[in-house]
């Protein structure tokens, strides 16, 4: 009896342990508008309450409006001088859970960068620049620097609208299989893909592109978990498209309206899918303020509106779900404020926890956890 009330203890004990072993970090990016401001801001997040408490925050850089972290979660990755006339850089930071240090910083050769992303090998840095119309592959070492750009792609398309005078590339997506990157160009109504090899000096080869309705704005994009279908969500028309995705190839099988009544003007931003495949989420700024939430049919990847939940804030640039489904994080750029909301993972529906905090220009939120 005493032997098990023993292993008993012991097994409460180990798993005390390893809950405090395990922490969950929010790295923010930001619009700080002066170098000498803060621009970068973690928190720790309480994956049980949905609590934020400041950890450290970071001056130095201008504009680091989109962030990456590294899979060890030393390394952090960002788009810098972002809204930069003529210029634009990325930078990388070793982050040690108390402080980040610059390490290294490279002009991406296309200004105003937009959009970071890491191969998961970790070899490759990727750049959107969304005014310079481009993008660019830097080659990474093992201590986090940032090597001189290896490939620069620029492209010369325009579309019908004003903001489409030229091309404007807002975001860059690795295929699940990592074989191509794909790259939504706001200003050409063109999501542009590229084979991926990452044993290449230049690693983006093939242009190929699937066409967008004329006027529509692709943006961002996400990927089902089950790599069979792909999401993209068009800034300029407000709608979500929705693609099978069968051996690098986008075949458009439904496109969704993001809003529930129509508006003059739509900007919708940001976009992704539940861990377990059933609800896609959607942000809309401008008029609305919101997240569209709709519900996934994971056997043929058609999507049916839900619901919409105010994100009690102006401008929604970008959210994230963590890695639990619990929680969603809003950025609201303009309010200057990341609220964090629950989620149902039955109805998809969110309800806000009251968990907020005060950041200027938030524009990118990545969720990293640390510990077995």
């Amino acid at each position: 009896m005493l032997r098990k009330i023993y292993q008993l203890f012991l097994f409460f004990l180990l798993g005390s342990l390893n809950l405090k072993a395990q922490e969950t970090l929010l790295f923010i990016g930001s619009y700080n508008i002066d170098r000498n401001l803060p621009g970068i801001y973690v928190y720790r997040f309480d994956d049980r309450t949905g609590k934020l408490s400041k950890l450290t925050e970071y001056s130095g850089v201008l504009n680091p409006s989109y962030l990456a972290v590294s899979g060890d979660g030393k390394y952090l990755y960002a788009c810098t001088e972002s809204r930069a006339e003529q210029r634009g850089s990325v930078s990388s930071f070793k982050f040690d859970k108390t402080s980040l240090t610059l390490i290294s910083q490279q002009p991406t050769k296309a200004a105003n960068p937009v959009y970071v992303a890491l191969d998961k090998s970790e070899k490759w840095l990727l750049s959107g620049s969304y005014t310079g119309g481009g993008a660019a592959a830097f080659p990474l070492n093992a201590t986090g620097e940032i090597g001189a750009v290896a490939q620069v792609l620029l492209f010369q398309d325009s579309s019908i609208r004003p903001q489409q005078k030229s091309a404007h590339i807002h975001s860059v997506n690795f295929s699940p299989d990592q074989q191509f990157v794909y790259l939504p160009d706001l200003g050409a109504d063109k999501i542009r893909r590229f084979n991926f090899n990452r044993l290449l000096k230049e690693p983006l080869s093939q242009e190929l592109f699937t066409h967008t309705p004329a006027g529509s704005g692709p943006r961002h994009m996400t990927f089902h978990p089950n790599g069979k279908f792909a999401y993209c969500v068009s800034e300029l028309s407000g709608a979500v498209t929705a693609y099978s995705l069968i051996k690098g190839v986008l075949d458009s099988i439904q496109e969704v309206e993001l809003h529930d009544q129509p508006h003059e003007l739509y900007s919708s931003a940001d976009i992704h899918i539940s861990p377990d495949g059933l609800f896609l989420y959607a942000s809309n700024r401008g008029e609305e303020n919101n997240i569209a939430i709709l519900r996934v049919d994971a056997s043929t990847g058609l999507l049916s509106p839900v619901a919409y939940q105010t994100t009690e804030g102006e401008h929604p640039r970008n959210f994230v779900i963590d890695p639990t489904g619990k929680f969603l994080l809003v950025a609201n750029e303009y309010s200057g404020d990341v609220i964090v909301f629950r989620r149902n993972p039955k109805t998809g529906l969110l309800s806000n926890t009251g968990n907020k905090i005060q950041v200027k220009g938030p524009s990118c939120l990545v969720l990293k956890r640390y510990g077995k």
